[in-house]
């Protein structure tokens, strides 16, 4: 690893993150003691949203204040389980506005759907609100370079939710492969290979009499109600979602990335793939597969190359896992799984290390947010770093959607050799309050 690439990882490893935050976020942290709690709410409880909607309900270092959702029967029922949990009843709005109209709020938990991300992050900075938001930190990438602008000149914490990154197994691992137990990574994998089901095919119809759909459509482009859009399915549809790439991919892709030890974007990106397999509605490719290239100033060892496959009809594991990543290095190579564990091999195959953890470290990455609030510094999964990945998952369905091999120009975040492809860098909006200022 180049000693470049070995100062982005430090920087972001449990040491390095608060020495690489410590200068922009010292000065917002929270004088309060540390048995002060904090006050928070939640935007979006269904989906991943109930998983933190448990989370922060049992969280005696915070007092869930508010829960938000478009949906009056789940916003009821989210707030009866908080209740629950807490013993407080938190208010409830449909309105996401009077969550960050609350001065008393000082951290908001994004966990709307894909398109809704950027624009509720933005506006939750810009009243002075720290956010968690779910993964795909975007919806496009210009809104990614948006979201980092709105916490920086803000001073927020913004930690996005690829909670793998809070797992002390892999943070150990990732430091391993820096230190260069397998020599040289030149090369990363990482696959999306697990049975999805079809969504099937529906004509436009009246949305439910609980939801405010043009609430839930937001500053997005105003499509007719399906029954296959709710819920959760949303994320098949160009207009709202990102694929099973920018799902269940991105924390793969994220692992990956960071395993490598590249900075900043790729500049080549090539894919194939489509709709192989599900005759339905969705639109994202059911099969995919993209190599992206980082050049390293072209020089040997520092040109390096990352993969992804999906296959979402498979019930085939590969290498054990439905998702993970290999890291093939100069000396060896790891496999590593989002759940499980990971192995190292050493030339000729040999087996030098095998660890096991049980998956993902939601309560850590939810105690990371919360450490980097009240005590400054960058959090794991910083808005910044999440950018780079989710960058990865839109260039990869960019160049599968026009197919064709695409150039990525990493200063500008701009693609320059395909126009179709470059004007997908950035989306349509509706006239809506909620619309990012720069689009």
């Amino acid at each position: 690893m180049s000693s470049s690439d070995r100062r982005e990882f430090l920087k972001y490893t449990a040491g390095g993150a608060a020495v690489a935050g410590a200068t922009a976020l010292a000065k917002t942290a929270r004088a309060a003691g540390a048995n002060e709690k904090l006050t928070v709410a939640l935007v979006g409880p269904g989906g991943m949203g109930s998983s933190h909607l448990r989370q922060l309900g049992a969280n005696r270092e915070v007092d869930l204040a508010w829960v938000c959702d478009v949906d009056e029967g789940r916003l009821d029922k989210a707030a009866q389980t908080a209740e629950t949990l807490s013993g407080r009843k938190p208010q409830k709005t449909k309105d996401m506005r009077q969550v960050f109209d609350d001065k008393s709020v000082d951290a908001v938990w994004i966990a709307t759907p894909d398109h809704w991300h950027a624009p509720a992050t933005i506006l939750a900075c810009d009243a002075g609100k720290h956010v968690y938001v779910e993964k795909p930190c975007s919806h496009n990438i210009r809104e990614g370079r948006l979201m980092i602008e709105a916490a920086r000149r803000n001073k927020r914490v913004v930690q996005v939710g690829t909670q793998t990154r809070s797992t002390t197994e892999v943070r150990e691992g990732m430091q391993k492969l820096a230190d260069g137990v397998i020599g040289d990574v030149l090369v990363a994998k990482a696959w999306n290979s697990q049975r999805r089901s079809s969504i099937g095919h529906e004509e436009p119809t009246d949305p439910p009499s609980t939801l405010d759909y043009d609430l839930w459509v937001g500053p997005a482009p105003m499509v007719p109600y399906q029954k296959n859009l709710l819920p959760s399915i949303w994320r098949w549809w160009y207009n709202f979602g990102a694929g099973d790439m920018g799902n269940d991919g991105v924390h793969d892709l994220d692992i990956a990335r960071w395993g490598l030890g590249v900075e900043g974007h790729p500049s080549s990106i090539v894919a194939m793939g489509g709709k192989y397999f599900f005759d339905d509605d969705q639109q994202f490719p059911d099969t995919q597969y993209v190599v992206f290239e980082y050049p390293g100033q072209g020089k040997n060892g520092q040109t390096k190359q990352l993969i992804f496959e999906q296959r979402i009809w498979s019930p085939y594991v590969q290498e054990g896992w439905e998702n993970g990543d290999a890291y093939y290095g100069t000396e060896g190579m790891m496999i590593l799984g989002k759940k499980g564990g990971y192995k190292i091999f050493g030339p000729r195959n040999k087996l030098i290390e095998e660890v096991s953890y049980d998956g993902p470290n939601l309560p850590g990455h939810h105690a990371n947010f919360i450490q980097c609030i009240r005590e400054g510094g960058r959090p794991h999964a910083d808005i910044e770093i999440n950018h780079l990945t989710t960058t990865l998952c839109h260039l990869g369905n960019i160049a599968t959607r026009v197919r064709a091999a695409l150039e990525f120009d990493p200063a500008t975040e701009r693609i320059t050799n395909s126009a179709d492809a470059a004007a997908l860098v950035r989306r349509e909006y509706r006239d809506h309050w909620a619309v990012p200022r720069g689009v």
